[in-house]
């Protein structure tokens, strides 16, 4: 099996041009992407149990690996919501397809968004990750709108080893992330 294109360019192309911008004195220092993680609250699910079983199927959809549905922390009385009860879902992607997921994201889930200029480059969380906010799932090819009952959004993060903003900044444009406003890291 071939490794995903975005893998490939990382190795090839992204690890250079890092490593020369921010003066690494080495290849393992330059900052790399080690995990996607996709999560969908839904809060709906407190009425309706089988919200949380399509929440599941439509993101092991997207990504092509099985979701698990999280559950409450806490109980919250005023909400209706007891402890452990299934609230969300969520799924984490590494290696292959992790790669293969944002090259979909990029390429074709992003350009479906309605009069989309770009994302946001304030969800930087100080320490290299990067979280953006989805507000419709259907913007993704593998969801058939005919069989969603209810339009839901979903945090997708992306946690780098980069150690600051800056770096993961430019380590996720160079995979060609969208970014709005190209003022921060350049």
């Amino acid at each position: 099996m071939a490794n995903p294109r975005l893998k490939d360019k990382y190795v090839n192309d992204i690890v250079p041009a890092l490593k020369e911008k921010f003066q690494y004195s080495s290849v393992m220092q330059v900052p790399a992407l080690t995990k996607i993680v996709l999560n969908k609250g839904i809060g709906a699910a407190v009425a309706d149990k089988k919200l949380v079983d399509q929440g599941v199927e439509e993101l092991s959809l997207i990504t092509g690996q099985r979701a698990v549905a999280t559950k409450s922390k806490i109980a919250v009385s005023n909400f209706k919501l007891r402890e452990n009860m299934p609230i969300g879902a969520k799924v984490t992607l590494r290696g292959q397809k992790m790669y293969e997921f944002l090259d979909r994201l990029v390429t074709v889930a992003l350009p479906r968004v309605r009069d989309f200029k770009g994302i946001s480059d304030k969800g930087f969380d100080g320490r290299g990750n990067y979280t953006l906010g989805v507000t419709e799932q259907i913007i993704f090819p593998e969801i058939s709108i005919e069989k969603v009952n209810r339009i839901s959004g979903m945090d997708i993060t992306f946690v780098t080893s980069a150690q600051t903003d800056e770096e993961s900044l430019t380590l996720l444009k160079a995979f060609g992330m969208p970014f709005a406003n190209q003022t921060k890291a350049e």
